[in-house]
Order: C-alpha cells, then structure tokens, then sequence
C-alpha cells in the first residue's frame, strides 16, 4: 500500500456535476424543475452549491438521468466532507505550535506517527495518535485519565511526552488479548514469573507477557521518550484488564525486574488508580512504600535475606551463590545491596545484565 494519500485542496460541489448532465441532454434547469416536481429556485441552489443533495432529492436525479441515487448522495458525501476538512485544516494551522511540544521525531522514528512532509498533517496525525477530535480536547482527556499525574508536584519531565509514551503503551496494551483479571491468578502468576529473572530477553519477555495476560494483566515494553523519566506504569484500561507498561529506562535486568514487581504490587494493593514511576519516585509515598516493599519481598523473601546478611563476606561469590540457591538472577542481589546501602552502586555491577532496544525492520523504515 503506498504512503502516500491523495487528498485535494479543493471542494467541488455536486451542483457542477448536475450542469454538466443538463448540457449534455441539452436540458434547461426549468425542465428539469418539471421532470422532478422541485422548484426552480432550489435547482438553481443545487447548481450554484448552496443547497445539497438530498437522499429524495437524488432518487428523483436517478429517474431523470438514470444514473443511481447513489451516486448524486456520494458526490455530496465527498463534498460535504472536502468542505469539512479544509475548514479543519485552516483551524489547525493555528494549532502548530501545540505539535512542537510533542517529540514528533522520536515518535516516528519508533514507528508510532506516519511522518508526513505537511505541518498540518503531521498535526492531524498527532490527533489521531491520541484519539482525539482537536487540539482543545488533548487537554480534557490528558487531565481526566492521568489524574495521579496531575496531583504530583515533584514531577518535571514534559507531560507531552509523557502522555504520548502512555498513550502508546495504551494502545499496545488494547491489542494484547487477555483474560477478564483474576487476583488469585495473577499472584500465582508471579511465582512463576520469578523463576523468568534467570533467562534472557529472548525467552522471558514472551513468557512474561503470556503469564499475565492469561491472569487479566497486559504487558507492554514500551520504549522511554527524551523528557520523560519513567521506568514504569501501571493503570486500568477497563474493569477487567489492567496495563503494566515498562521503558527500560534503567537499562539493567534488576531495575527491570524490581519496577516489573513493584507495578504489580500497585495492581494487587492499590486499586485502580494510575501510578507512574518518574526518575525512580512515585506519586504516593505510603502506595509507592508498599509497592517497593512487596517488590523487595517477592525477589528476595524477608527471611532469606536476613539469614544471607547475617553471614555475608561481602563477596561476589556469595552473591551468586546466594542469588542461585533463591533461583533468581545475580543482578537482583547486586541490585538489592546497593538500594540498602550495603553496596556503592559503583560495585557488583558486572553481575548485572544490561538490556537493550532492538530497533524493528517497521520501525526502522517509518
């Protein structure tokens, strides 16, 4: 299918059509008054284009000239419609500025925008990215669906950006087919989704996203945009399917791991509210406490960790070792020394696994 989309910049109304068959019979608009029982006046209209069309109107053109109703109604469609979005797009041009707050670049070259050599465009684009009618609408439906973004006052990344990267992760999240939510199944869940820390991108992220979806929760790697600062999200995109969207911002397989569970300890305790993970803060101290904690508790269980403390040489073997007789990953441990204090976040860090973006043949070509 080509790129590119014939749209002119110009209306043409029907009126010029129905001339053009009257000269061709050699017939007078007062006839064609007579043949269809309309006013002379309203022919006229039709003709000049200030009157339409109508359904009647183009059954009684389809007995005078015997071509089909549907074609005099289509003729008005694409008129009225050519009318409507050039009278959109003289609008839009006044709205140019508001596509300059959004990191149109970054979002075509990830394949999210169509990149379109027109402003005005590239601006409807933008709209229909987000779901939306105009520009004026961004703001109502960004203020009443990211509310825990709006409460937050430590935040200082471009709300721009950060909707166009949950918006993504929204419609990514909408595509994936999950079970109606169960709490039960999505903490057996996660049982097994812990064993997945000991595998490579390749193998976990599919098992991770097929886990949760067959417990009702949707998984979307989704990757961070310049001024945003998020590791993580978590809302509800209806009663029975919520959405873990994650950036990799962190880029290494403990940050991955802990923001994984930490989100998911905001679907099993915290409702249905939106959460966002910016530069490593929640919006809520006491929500993103318990978050933290049950991400803590679910990697490493309270007791084992107190035992492995208890006679740790601070050595990178014990580390491992420890790390393999829990069946999780090195990184996590290395990564749990170092939130603890135990550990410089300067040390251990050849035990973690760094995670990169591998750019799609689409995406690439966007």
């Amino acid at each position: 299918m080509s790129k590119y989309r014939f749209q002119p910049d110009y209306a043409i109304p029907p009126g010029e059509t129905l001339q053009e068959e009257l000269a061709c019979r050699g017939m007078t608009q007062a006839e064609l008054a007579d043949r269809t029982g309309m006013a002379k006046k309203t022919i006229n209209e039709i003709i000049k284009g200030k009157a339409p069309i109508t359904p009647d109107t183009a059954l009684k053109l389809e007995h005078v000239f015997g071509l089909p109703a549907h074609f005099w109604n289509m003729l008005e469609q694409n008129y009225q419609e050519t009318k409507a979005r050039l009278a959109e797009q003289d609008r839009l041009k006044a709205d140019l500025d508001w596509l300059r707050r959004f990191p149109v670049g970054e979002m075509i070259k990830l394949g999210w925008l169509r990149r379109c050599q027109d402003k005005v465009e590239q601006l409807q684009e933008l709209l229909t990215f987000f779901g939306i009618a105009s520009v004026g609408l961004w703001e109502t439906v960004w203020e009443n669906h990211q509310t825990a973004y709006r409460q937050s006052q430590r935040v200082t990344a471009h709300r721009e950006a950060i909707s166009a990267w949950l918006r993504q992760g929204e419609l990514e999240g909408q595509q994936l087919d999950c079970a109606p939510y169960r709490e039960i199944h999505f903490r057996k869940s996660l049982k097994l989704i812990r064993e997945l820390t000991l595998e490579t991108p390749d193998v976990f992220v599919p098992q991770l996203i097929a886990l949760c979806a067959k417990a009702g929760v949707a998984v979307v790697f989704v990757p961070e945009l310049p001024h945003t600062g998020i590791s993580g999200a978590t809302r509800w995109l209806n009663k029975e399917k919520a959405l873990i969207q994650l950036s990799l911002r962190y880029k290494s397989n403990d940050h991955l791991w802990f923001t994984f569970f930490h989100e998911a300890g905001h679907i099993l305790k915290h409702g249905k509210d939106v959460f966002l993970e910016i530069n490593g803060k929640g919006l809520d101290g006491d929500k993103e406490a318990e978050a933290d904690q049950f991400a803590c508790d679910e990697l490493i269980p309270p007791t084992r960790w107190r035992e492995f403390l208890a006679t740790f040489d601070q050595s990178m073997a014990a580390v491992c070792m420890f790390a393999e007789q829990i069946g999780i990953a090195p990184g996590i441990v290395v990564g749990r020394l170092q939130h603890d204090n135990i550990w410089s976040y300067k040390y251990g860090n050849k035990l973690k696994v760094r995670l990169t973006w591998i750019q799609s043949d689409e995406a690439a070509a966007a």
